[in-house]
């Protein structure tokens, strides 16, 4: 089954699957299956075209979801960068936005850099 150009799994419940949908989590497919008034204990698989129109049309009125989100979230990154904010130096760098240290976690946002750091002191000179 498609919904909202993405593929749904058929063996999962409904809840589970409208997941799969990118900006739909599980609380908010528990709200849509709500609104629809489809039994969330039914599979995907299981739904009858009039069940499957309800979702679509809740979904598509009540929700930003696939390309126009993902839109939507680089235009925001664009603005910051654009106006030269703090947010948006982080994001251009490849760094952590949100305030996390860097000194020695921030390994999924830079990447597995390991750069290794000395004692801080620098040996002493030896005699000549």
């Amino acid at each position: 089954m498609r919904i909202a150009g993405t593929n749904i799994p058929d063996a999962k419940k409904v809840e589970v699957s409208l997941a799969y949908i990118y900006g739909i989590g599980q609380p908010a497919a528990r709200r849509i299956v709500a609104a629809a008034k489809v039994d969330p204990v039914k599979r995907a698989k299981d739904l009858t075209p009039a069940e499957v129109n309800r979702l679509r049309e809740i979904i598509e009125k009540e929700y930003r979801i696939e390309g126009d989100l993902r839109r939507e979230i680089m235009m925001n990154i664009k603005r910051l960068k654009d106006i030269g904010a703090y947010r948006g130096n982080r994001h251009i760098r490849g760094l952590p936005v949100r305030g996390q240290r860097t000194k020695s976690n921030s390994r999924t946002r830079r990447g597995n850099v390991r750069k290794t750091m000395g004692s801080g002191r620098k040996p002493a000179a030896s005699p000549t």
